[in-house]
C-alpha cells in the first residue's frame, strides 16, 4: 500500500492517506490539464510563492498593476455570442483584477458551521491557506487583494498569476492560488484556481457560462474524474501523484455588473446542500476608499 509522505504533521499525514486510499494514481503527463503547483510542509500563505519561484528559475513580482488572473479574457474561449453578451465592467475585471478593490462578506449554513470551525483550528489557520472566516461577516470587510506573477527571466513572459487575498483589519490569509485556464479532456476550457497545501494541493476547475443579464457564471458542477469540480493532489513517500475527486462538493460563483461598480456570489455546496455563501463587493481602486 502506498503511504503518504511521513515527516509531517500528523493531521495533514492522515487527510493524505484518505487521499491515497480513496483518490487514484495519476500520471503529470496524461493529466497535465490537472497539474498545478505544491505546497512544501508548514505554511503556505505566500510563503510557497518563494520556493515555487525558486523551483522554475522564475522572477517575483509583488503588486503588480493592471494584471489579471485571466488576460486576455479570449483565453477563455467563450463562443462568440456569450463574449458579446458578457458585461464589459467582468471582462476588465479578470483582465485587471489588481486594479480593483474588494469587501467581502460571509453566511454560514448553521448546520455546517461546526465543520467550518473544526478545519479552521485543525488544518487552516497552521497552514495559513483556505482559513474562511468561521463566524458571519454580516457587515462587509475589506479584503487586501494582491496580484502577484512569476516571470521568465529570459523571455519575460508571465508563467503564473497568483490571487494573494488577506483580510485588511486582520491580517489574516483567506486564500493564497494559482490561477490559469485549462482544457479538460472533453476539450472544454474552464478557469483553474489552484491552493497549495503541504506535499499537495486542492485544485477548483470551474465551467464558465453567461446568462442573459451579462453576468459570468463559474461552476465546478461535475459528475466524474475528468469533468469540472473539487480535486486534491498530492504527492506520496516515493513521489507518485496521487487524486482525489469530490463530486459531492460544489462551488459556484456569479459575477455581476451592478450599475458602476460589480457584484459577486459565491455558494459551495455539499450534497446539494448550501454549507455557505460569500458576497463581494467589488469596485475600481480609483473609484473606492478603504474603510472597514
Amino acid at each position: 500500500m502506498s503511504l503518504a509522505y511521513p515527516k509531517q504533521n500528523l493531521k495533514d499525514w492522515f487527510t493524505q492517506q484518505w487521499v491515497i486510499l480513496w483518490g487514484k494514481k495519476i500520471d503529470a503527463v496524461e493529466e497535465s490539464w490537472l497539474m498545478g503547483p505544491f505546497g512544501d510542509l508548514g505554511s503556505i500563505s505566500d510563503d510557497f510563492i518563494v520556493q515555487f519561484a525558486k523551483s522554475e528559475g522564475l522572477i517575483i513580482q509583488r503588486n503588480t498593476t493592471s494584471h489579471g488572473l485571466i488576460s486576455p479574457f479570449m483565453n477563455l474561449n467563450l463562443s462568440e455570442n456569450e463574449f458579446n453578451t458578457l458585461s464589459t465592467k467582468v471582462i476588465d475585471f479578470y483582465e485587471k483584477t489588481a486594479d480593483y478593490n474588494l469587501k467581502l462578506s460571509v453566511k454560514w449554513n448553521p448546520l455546517f458551521k461546526f465543520f467550518g470551525v473544526l478545519v479552521n483550528k485543525l488544518f487552516s489557520r497552521r497552514i495559513s491557506q483556505l482559513n474562511i472566516p468561521t463566524g458571519n461577516l454580516n457587515a462587509s470587510k475589506a479584503l487586501s487583494s494582491e496580484i502577484i506573477t512569476l516571470v521568465d527571466p529570459k523571455t519575460k513572459l508571465v508563467k503564473h498569476t497568483i490571487w494573494f487575498r488577506t483580510i485588511k483589519s486582520s491580517g489574516q490569509t483567506v486564500y493564497s492560488g494559482v490561477y490559469s485556464t485549462c482544457k479538460l479532456p472533453s476539450g472544454n476550457t474552464c478557469v483553474k484556481a489552484v491552493f497549495p497545501l503541504p506535499k499537495g494541493n486542492a485544485t477548483v476547475i470551474m465551467t464558465p457560462s453567461v446568462d442573459e443579464k451579462g453576468a459570468l457564471i463559474l461552476n465546478s458542477s461535475g459528475r466524474k474524474f475528468g469533468d469540472a469540480g473539487f480535486y486534491f493532489l498530492l504527492t506520496d513517500s516515493k513521489g507518485n501523484l496521487w487524486s482525489q475527486y469530490l463530486m459531492s462538493f460544489r462551488d459556484k460563483l456569479i459575477v455581476s455588473p451592478n450599475h458602476e461598480s460589480i457584484i459577486a456570489e459565491q455558494s459551495l455546496t455539499l450534497w446539494h446542500l448550501k454549507v455557505l455563501r460569500f458576497n463581494y463587493e467589488i469596485s475600481l481602486k480609483s473609484d473606492s476608499i478603504d474603510v472597514e
